[in-house]
């Protein structure tokens, strides 16, 4: 699986941006996609997953400004509102197949004013 993310960028505090993130490959059987983030400190942290199913998990931080979602060609996309600074952080797209995760290379998101 191949993970191939793409939106990340610059914004101002309360702007929006979307990012993507399409697999290719052996894409059947992936039960799971989502994003993590890492930030300035060295833990990289969940931000949101959705299932096959269409089950959605969301870090408190971002509930309600966070909305992921995915289409039937395995991509997924990260609808993110209302950015704060915090949110700042290099961008991960994930996903699990069977036992294995699958992860992309990271795009930068910037929130500053």
């Amino acid at each position: 699986v191949q993970l191939q993310a793409s939106g990340g960028g610059s914004v101002q505090p309360g702007g929006s941006l979307r990012l993507s993130c399409a697999a290719t490959g052996s894409t059947f059987n992936i039960y799971r996609m989502g994003w993590y983030r890492q930030g300035p400190g060295p833990q990289r942290e969940l931000v949101a997953s959705i299932t096959s199913g269409g089950s959605t998990n969301y870090a408190d931080s971002v509930k309600g400004r966070f909305t992921i979602s995915r289409d039937t060609k395995n991509t997924v996309y990260l609808q993110m509102n209302s950015l704060k600074s915090e949110d700042t952080a290099v961008y991960y797209c994930n996903a699990l197949r069977w036992d294995t995760e699958y992860w992309g290379k990271g795009t930068q998101v910037t929130v500053s004013s």
